[in-house]
């Protein structure tokens, strides 16, 4: 079953990319993270009460509470570092560095999480690496006012990112998935409006468009969703298949925006998709 949840939020994942990209047209991208962490907050805590869990929301220990905080600002330290990246970097750059998150979170799980990592997963590994690349790549955009300090803000993106996930994976042992994702969700519903206030973004917040407003929300929906079936994938399957088969929603992007937007992706990044579907596979099943 944790290969379909995990499926799923893939699918949410890559349908949240094309509600959020329809979204901030207009709309700062800051402010529109932080009103969707709100629909994913209310989401997750009516997930709660539909379950039933609340009642073991006593019940948690203090390292439970200790990796899922820690898990939360790890997810919002992520998106800080992020934001101020593309503040002082080229975007296609930042993007290539952020992206290597994926790889640190296999290679985490094999160091922190002792999961068995075969010849044939380290060339899956590889794929995806390679795939990754090639999704990402764009032509070089002329920027003269470039800092040199915005690749080690990328990077520290990419590896909070991973601990992101690794840190979820040790806090939901034991523990109810809707429940985790819940008390998660709060503390980066938290972190995302600290983004807010710091850079200033709080002003826009009456103007925003009510067009955008409501694909935010449905973002946030969907948003909401994907994290709850991935928190339930990694609470039954291995961090690395789980996390592998989340990147698949790019799959779902893909389509998605030829389908909405009418984008076509160029030889070298279809080769790069097939790259990275080939190497979920063999994550998954090798």
């Amino acid at each position: 079953m944790w290969i379909i949840y995990a499926a799923l939020s893939a699918l949410f994942a890559g349908v949240t990319a094309i509600l959020a990209k329809s979204g901030i047209k207009e709309t700062n991208s800051t402010l529109a993270t932080a009103l969707r962490t709100i629909v994913v907050l209310l989401l997750s805590w009516l997930m709660v009460f539909i379950v039933g869990s609340q009642h073991t929301l006593s019940t948690l220990t203090l390292r439970t509470w200790v990796f899922l905080i820690f898990s939360g600002v790890a997810t919002g330290a992520s998106w800080l570092c992020y934001f101020k990246a593309l503040q002082l970097g080229e975007v296609n750059k930042v993007a290539v560095v952020d992206k290597s998150s994926i790889i640190l979170t296999l290679v985490f799980a094999f160091v922190f999480l002792d999961e068995q990592m075969t010849g044939l997963k380290f060339g899956a590994i590889a794929l995806i690496a390679v795939g990754t690349w090639l999704m990402i790549q764009k032509q070089p955009v002329q920027n003269k006012a470039i800092q040199k300090s915005w690749i080690i803000y990328a990077g520290l993106s990419s590896v909070f990112a991973s601990l992101t996930t690794i840190l979820g994976k040790v806090g939901i042992d034991g523990v109810e998935s809707n429940m985790g994702t819940a008390i998660r969700t709060t503390v980066v519903l938290i972190m995302s409006w600290l983004m807010v206030f710091l850079t200033q973004k709080d002003v826009q917040l009456k103007r925003t468009n009510k067009r955008e407003l409501l694909f935010i929300l449905l973002s946030g929906l969907a948003t909401g969703a994907s994290w709850l079936f991935y928190y339930r994938a990694l609470q039954d399957g291995q961090t690395s298949a789980v996390v592998a088969i989340d990147k698949l929603s790019i799959v779902v992007t893909v389509i998605f925006a030829y389908l909405v937007f009418k984008e076509k992706l160029t030889v070298k990044a279809l080769f790069g998709l097939l790259l990275i579907v080939g190497g979920t596979f063999f994550m998954v099943f090798g």
